[in-house]
């Protein structure tokens, strides 16, 4: 069962819902130590005082800001905590925001929350409130010794979900990069050819459709070389933008035809081979009451 990282209260105004916070995701990273490349041998990293040259030890080790001149602030944990201020175990609301105002760009790491303490009546019914007003509940956190503004949310099968987001002045606006404008506008028939070739690769969103190829390839080539297979690069594609759009554009179109004229072939072929054993199984067990039907008339 998974664990809580942190335990404290939504608060809105007077009103607090105790509650509990939970990870939302895991890591599937494949994970690389640093090796030596001679013999395989697993590297360590050791904290050394420059000016002794001496190892020092975990518990000797504090946290240190500097004011300039290589001199340095010591903190220790508790002086660092104390930072933190009342609102260390708050999720602080300010306020209700419309849901499909909030830019993506904002949202950085999900988590769920859950009700404490027999919270279950105020957890809900905030829950059934956001739900209901279509909108997102933004306020503050403090996590691991920094204030984060976080948005709250409506999940399904009741639960609140907690994202945190990054502060305005974290964002790079567009504007911010030299981008090249485009040359010239698409044409009407190249316009066309784009939303055709949208509309033929919409879809509902299904995110168990979706899979890390790359870390399964990666699994597979550390695999194939524990094996001792000799491990080549494959030979890199060009990437480059294609000189005529709309010749582009038509060759992705008449792919995605071919790809459902085989489909579709696929599906015929099933069904003839059904046709073929009798039809359908739902026609054939019809076929089958009708006959036992017919024996006991005649009985």
């Amino acid at each position: 069962m998974a664990r809580s990282i942190w335990n404290g209260c939504v608060a809105v105004g007077e009103l607090r819902v105790p509650v509990k916070l939970y990870g939302a995701v895991h890591d599937e990273s494949v994970h690389f130590r640093e090796v030596h490349a001679t013999d395989g041998a697993p590297l360590e990293h050791r904290r050394v005082d420059p000016g002794s040259g001496e190892l020092v030890p975990y518990e000797q080790i504090a946290r240190g800001f500097e004011v300039g001149d290589g001199s340095y602030v010591v903190l220790d944990d508790e002086e660092v905590r104390s930072a933190d201020g009342p609102a260390a175990k708050l999720v602080d609301v300010e306020t209700f925001v419309p849901a499909d105002q909030v830019d993506p760009v904002y949202y950085e790491k999900p988590y769920h929350l859950g009700p404490r303490d027999g919270s279950d009546d105020g957890y809900r019914l905030l829950h059934d409130a956001l739900a209901r007003s279509g909108r997102v509940g933004i306020g503050r956190i403090v996590l691991r010794t920094r204030e984060r503004l976080v948005a709250l949310r409506p999940l399904g099968d009741g639960v609140i979900g907690l994202s945190t987001m990054r502060f305005a002045d974290e964002v790079v606006a567009p504007g911010a990069f030299d981008l090249p404008r485009p040359s010239r506008a698409p044409g009407r028939r190249e316009r066309e050819m784009a939303a055709t070739l949208v509309e033929r690769l919409s879809a509902p969103f299904d995110p168990a459709a979706y899979a890390d190829e790359h870390r399964a390839a990666l699994l597979e080539l550390i695999e194939r070389k524990a094996a001792g297979e000799a491990i080549e690069p494959p030979a890199a594609e060009p990437a480059e933008a294609p000189d005529d759009l709309a010749a582009a554009l038509d060759a992705t179109l008449e792919q995605l035809a071919r790809r459902r004229r085989r489909r579709r072939g696929e599906h015929a072929g099933g069904g003839a081979r059904r046709r073929a054993r009798g039809g359908h199984p739902s026609r054939r067990r019809s076929r089958s009451r009708s006959r036992s039907r017919s024996r006991s008339r005649r009985g």
